[in-house]
């Protein structure tokens, strides 16, 4: 019989696109601080480390808001060295809601 591993803390758990939801990615981004954490994703078009949002919460919070736009399907996470590079799930979005994202990050603040 295999032996069955419990999850590491370098395994998140970040949905396949079809398992991605509108009312999830909606819920995870009417938070202020969420949306201005994908506006940041968005503007560096690349990978942003956990400590390189300009945000201010506290290190326990921001990873609160990581965790949720991750589990959203918003971002995409993987660990780097001692640290989590994010990115935004751009392409999986823009499949699944056309404008969508384009829309929410053309809103005014």
């Amino acid at each position: 019989m295999g032996r069955v591993s419990a999850p590491t803390s370098s395994t998140y758990r970040q949905p396949d696109r079809s398992e991605i939801r509108i009312e999830t990615v909606l819920h995870a981004l009417a938070d202020p601080v969420r949306l201005d954490m994908v506006r940041q994703l968005a503007r560096c078009e690349g990978e942003l480390a956990c400590g390189g949002f300009d945000v201010s919460v506290s290190k326990s919070t921001l990873t609160h808001h990581l965790r949720t736009l991750r589990e959203a399907g918003v971002i995409g996470s993987r660990p780097m060295g001692t640290t989590r590079q994010n990115w935004l799930r751009r392409k999986d979005l823009d499949a699944l809601f056309p404008g969508l994202l384009d829309g929410i990050l053309a809103a005014p603040r």
